[in-house]
């Protein structure tokens, strides 16, 4: 059941995910080949290009050849001829050298030697007290080759560009907010590129809009990183007192980001949740989308801040947070392993015992929700409610569901498909409104069954997928057919 990797799905518009209203959604970002255009595009400076020493070197095995294969139209020379340019470029002894064997052998460079050659170039100027001068337009040369040979790159290769890349970016408050706000549009988590931008923010804070503000501090929420930096959320939070009148979608951009890191400021709280605030985006061309941000941000006040005391979101003004799959998903359904894992479930356990696409209060989408008696026996879900209380019953109005409990003797479990584009690139880390998701369906007293890609991927064919499946609910002390009820 092996399904193509890392292939994205077609760009989608963005009404409930778009960058500039950044929120809980996977929201629109350029592609790894445009976001390196855009950093080598920027001016290089010997001192920047030395931060290339602070990562592993490339290991020239794993790079791979360009998308139209290792030979260029209208054939090319020998794979010795290849290798032995590879090595050239790691043994050059000055950067003059390096870029001459790029320039002065254009039939013989092939994708993977960009890499090789940044990788060196950072070893070289960062090797002595004083890095030998590197003439500025020599530096753009190769900047400009990799621009004007990055579109026959393959994935990994543009990947592995754009993680040197970025570590071009020291000293960021030399940057103008306009390349910087071009680079928090990146999904890499990178940490030394994320603590950057939050130092330039912190740097730059008395010259930055809010509406600036909210696309810098768009990669922190949506890559699920809190950086590092100490005077981070004092300094958005200074932010947020100075502009929330002045920008109010940018506001709630900002804390949407914030809520996926779990870090609301009560004052901000207090000022989206006022009558005067609700009144004034009602009448905006942004209302409905605003609406369903701030009634996500109630759901977390309710079930992750027991010490708010402040105003909350009438109800009346609350609409469904996601009451459909993400954008994301339906862009990428001919890689999801939905479908097949529903057939698994229909021939395990017959259609009348789980459902598909589930919209739950306060307005999450399920994958596949089952409704299990106290015996653990699945049971049929046209009998049950699938839903459970919101606001939870183990928690008054305002306070926290750490614990979530319930009357009704039936649980509810969510088997939640963790698909290969849930997690931020080069990474093991759930995108932040992916954590948030689960996080929220959990203290409402969903018992949540992941199922990561890489175990979904190595099921080969139905028979082997309904074994797996089995496996997983039997773990955890579910029963159905004949003996199950």
């Amino acid at each position: 059941m092996r399904r193509p990797r890392g292939e994205p799905g077609p760009r989608a518009p963005r009404p409930t995910e778009g960058a500039t209203c950044a929120g809980p959604g996977e929201s629109w970002s350029p592609s790894p080949n445009s976001m390196l255009r855009v950093l080598l595009s920027a001016q290089t400076s010997p001192t920047r290009l030395s931060g290339l020493l602070l990562i592993p070197p490339v290991q020239p095995c794993c790079l791979g050849p360009s998308k139209w294969g290792d030979w260029p139209l209208g054939g090319g020379p020998s794979t010795g001829h290849v290798q032995g340019l590879q090595r050239l470029l790691e043994q050059a002894r000055s950067p003059g050298e390096l870029l001459r064997w790029l320039g002065q052998n254009p039939t013989k460079v092939r994708a993977h030697h960009y890499p090789v050659a940044l990788r060196r170039l950072g070893q070289l100027l960062g090797s002595l007290p004083r890095p030998p001068p590197v003439e500025q337009a020599t530096l753009q040369d190769l900047s400009q080759l990799i621009i004007r040979n990055c579109p026959s790159f393959d994935m990994h290769t543009i990947h592995v560009c754009l993680h040197l890349a970025v570590l071009l970016e020291t000293r960021p408050e030399e940057l103008t907010p306009h390349v910087m706000v071009l680079l928090a549009r990146h999904r890499l988590r990178e940490p030394q590129l994320l603590e950057a931008i939050a130092r330039f923010l912190v740097a730059q804070e008395n010259q930055l809009s809010s509406k600036v503000v909210q696309k810098l501090v768009l990669p922190f929420g949506r890559l699920n990183y809190l950086p590092l930096e100490q005077q981070f959320m004092p300094c958005l939070e200074r932010i947020l007192a100075r502009e929330a009148g002045v920008a109010p979608l940018a506001t709630v951009n900002i804390l949407m980001s914030l809520c996926q890191l779990r870090c609301l400021p009560f004052r901000a709280l207090h000022f989206v949740f006022s009558p005067g605030f609700i009144n004034y985006i009602s009448g905006t061309p942004h209302a409905l989308i605003v609406r369903r941000y701030l009634s996500l941000l109630d759901t977390a006040v309710e079930l992750e801040l027991p010490g708010y005391q402040g105003p909350r979101l009438p109800r009346r003004q609350q609409v469904p947070i996601f009451p459909q799959p993400l954008i994301t998903d339906r862009a990428r359904c001919k890689y999801s392993h939905k479908d097949i894992v529903a057939e698994g479930l229909r021939q395990l356990l017959g259609e009348e015992k789980y459902r598909q696409d589930l919209t739950v209060p306060p307005g999450y989408c399920t994958d596949f929700l089952l409704c299990v008696g106290s015996s653990g026996a699945v049971l049929p879900v046209r009998t049950q409610d699938p839903f459970l209380p919101y606001p939870p019953r183990s928690c008054p109005q305002g306070q926290a569901a750490s614990s979530p409990t319930t009357r009704d003797p039936a649980q509810r479990v969510v088997l939640v498909l963790r698909e290969r584009w849930h997690f931020c690139r080069d990474g093991r880390v759930l995108l932040g409104s992916r954590a948030l998701r689960e996080r929220h369906l959990g203290l409402m007293g969903y018992q949540l069954l992941p199922l990561p890609f890489e175990e979904l991927e190595s099921q080969r064919g139905l028979p082997q997928l309904k074994s797996y499946l089995r496996q997983k609910l039997q773990a955890l002390g579910l029963r159905w057919g004949p003996e199950g009820g």
